[in-house]
């Protein structure tokens, strides 16, 4: 492949995603369904974000409402319909793109996977001596199934392409597949579409045909290729969506190992997209990263926990089956221990909450201690409220703290306690029922029932 860098004229995205998607059988649009909790339009547009695009069109049909609610103001939409093919799709953004002059690259929302170093070289290559009219990323699949083909010379100009449907026995033995990628120039690439016919055992029109139009016009066009045939895999189905998944979770679990991260048994961690670790982090078996999370360096993340949009500062250590939610945010040298859940709360320097507690909309000073069955009572079923809890304080287990509440440093909440006033510094609070004491009582209940029970056999 080609290796160089973007020139200096003006780029412009074009995105094609107006598939109705059937495979998928879904309500949610084809490009939106997730990767590593990253929809996969997404990912393809932060790739494309790296070359700093002037301009960026996602052209849509069936659900474009979807696209639009999701993309914001960070492209254009530009409607395709009807669907007649990949050149009319295209043609739908000369509008968007009027007055625009520069390099245009043709992506596909459900190819999620391109490079920015593969967009960089089709983009170079178009500025090469030669000044091809189109350049097209091809592949060399396993199987080349039913791609369109790609007959090329040994040089990189192509001769002819052809879709597989229109294509001859012996052009179906080419092995140089087109992966629909392609970059032109925005002066050449209308002028090209307005040329393409219909005249094809689809009677649609295909971009790929701009291709021949300008060969025709005795212009060379070129193929760059890319050596990873995965980066140009299309997603059209939920089968294919989980290989997809599986493909990138395999790539992040390597980068992990390389960059430090010991994982226990690594097919069973899932990452997200944005997920970041520092060294010497070890992660058990079958924990889940949600978007969101950073750890640092020197953490450990037991087994069967679930992490999103936290932060686990440098010696923490949660679970096993710990669940952080977003918002968690664990100082430095804090634990949280087994079947305790967080939300919005902030653990802080060597504080723990060892067992089957709950911190909701928290604050937890350095030193403290959370007894097993503790709860930030956050909830009063319309509106959130927050606790605090002071430095070294001791929350006694089973308590239950209503919030808005305050816990002074070094303070003592007794087990079995519902707080809902708040303590003051160094203060024991507890808040019980009585304890009423009746001697003998049990052994007196346990013989009336006996005997009642014993009553009923015999009268039955």
């Amino acid at each position: 492949m080609v290796e160089n860098s973007a020139p200096a004229a003006p780029l412009a995205i074009v995105v094609l995603a107006a598939g109705k998607g059937t495979r998928m059988k879904s309500d949610l649009h084809k490009v939106l369904h997730p990767i590593a909790g990253r929809p996969m339009l997404d990912h393809l547009l932060a790739s494309a974000e790296e070359l700093a695009p002037r301009t960026q069109v996602v052209v849509a049909g069936h659900g474009r409402e979807q696209l639009e609610q999701a993309l914001g103001a960070r492209a254009t939409i530009a409607v395709q319909e009807p669907q007649l093919g990949t050149g009319h799709a295209v043609q739908q953004a000369q509008g968007a793109l009027a007055g625009f002059a520069g390099d245009v690259l043709i992506l596909y929302g459900d190819v999620p996977f391109v490079r920015p170093e593969t967009m960089r070289a089709m983009i170079a290559r178009l500025h090469e001596a030669d000044s091809p009219a189109v350049v097209v990323l091809g592949f060399e699949p396993a199987d080349p199934l039913q791609y369109g083909r790609i007959l090329a010379h040994d040089d990189g100009r192509i001769a002819m392409m052809v879709e597989y449907k229109d294509a001859t026995e012996e052009q179906r033995a080419c092995r140089l597949c087109n992966s629909g990628l392609m970059a032109v120039n925005s002066a050449d690439l209308f002028d090209l579409l307005g040329r393409v016919t219909n005249d094809n055992a689809q009677g649609e029109y295909y971009l790929v045909d701009i291709v021949n139009v300008a060969t025709l016009d005795g212009r060379t066009c070129a193929v760059i290729r890319t050596d990873d045939p995965d980066e140009v895999g299309g997603i059209n189905s939920r089968g294919e969506l989980a290989e997809a998944e599986g493909r990138w979770q395999a790539r992040r679990r390597r980068q992990a190992m390389v960059d430090g991260v010991t994982l226990i048994a690594p097919d069973t961690v899932f990452f997200a997209w944005d997920t970041q670790l520092g060294r010497d982090v070890t992660v058990e078996p079958n924990v889940v990263f949600g978007p969101g999370v950073t750890v640092a360096d020197n953490v450990v993340i037991h087994a069967f926990s679930h992490l999103e949009g936290a932060t686990l500062e440098s010696g923490v250590s949660i679970g096993p089956y710990a669940r952080l939610r977003p918002g968690a945010v664990l100082k430095a040298g804090s634990r949280i221990g087994n079947f305790v859940e967080m939300k919005n709360a902030v653990l802080g320097e060597g504080a723990k909450a060892n067992h089957l507690t709950y911190l909701g909309d928290a604050t937890v000073g350095a030193g403290a201690n959370i007894g097993a069955g503790t709860i930030t009572c956050n909830y009063d079923g319309y509106f959130k409220h927050r606790t605090v809890i002071g430095e070294r304080a001791f929350i006694g287990s089973n308590s239950a703290l209503v919030a808005p509440v305050s816990i002074g440093a070094d303070a003592i909440v007794a087990a079995g306690s519902a707080v809902t006033r708040d303590v003051a510094d160094g203060e024991l609070r507890l808040v019980r029922g009585e304890q009423l004491v009746k001697p003998g009582w049990a052994d007196r209940f346990h013989d009336a029932m006996k005997k009642k029970k014993a009553d009923a056999k015999k009268s039955g």
